[in-house]
């Protein structure tokens, strides 16, 4: 059973099913709010959705500073496969393939087999952020996890790197 109601000017949908044994919230980049439930009184989503109102507040807050990606290209993936190259003679570190793929919570990814995927869409962002996630990809080649020693790898490139970061999490993918 589903049914959508209004929550304090936003979309609620609530789906109450018999089988769970928990209950779970979600909000979606459209800002609504999913309560998957096996309990069907509104006294308990209503007590929910207070006991959560501060988590609800602090994602809403985040959906608000995102940021969408334009709808143009701003670089070329040949582009970005010559910062590749720079990076990779720059830090003296190999890669076997790149691959490029459109991903929706990724910007790109490292294996073990030192193949490095990023994301297409990063033809839509800035040059420094396109450096960024080249640097940090294959900074994990050398260092196949997020310790210090690999933030202090990728900061040795790119000294802003933390901006960094912290404006590509701000960026929708679509």
């Amino acid at each position: 059973m589903s049914n959508t109601i209004s929550y304090e000017n936003y979309n609620l949908e609530i789906i109450v099913n018999k089988k769970l044994k928990h209950s779970y919230i979600s909000i979606n980049k459209d800002k609504k709010i999913l309560i998957k439930t096996p309990f069907k009184s509104k006294q308990f989503v209503n007590s929910l959705l207070e006991e959560k109102s501060a988590w609800i507040a602090k994602q809403f807050a985040k959906i608000e500073n995102t940021i969408l990606l334009e709808d143009r290209e701003l670089y070329s993936l040949e582009f970005i496969k010559s910062r590749v190259q720079y990076f990779s003679c720059l830090m003296n570190l190999t890669f076997t393939k790149l691959k490029f793929r459109k991903m929706r919570s990724r910007w790109g990814s490292c294996n073990s087999k030192r193949e490095i995927t990023l994301n297409s869409q990063l033809t839509r962002v800035n040059r420094e952020l396109i450096d960024y996630v080249v640097v940090h990809e294959l900074a994990h080649i050398q260092h196949m996890n997020h310790s210090k020693y690999f933030h202090a790898l990728v900061e040795e490139h790119l000294p802003n790197s933390k901006e960094y970061r912290k404006e590509l999490k701000n960026i929708r993918l679509m």
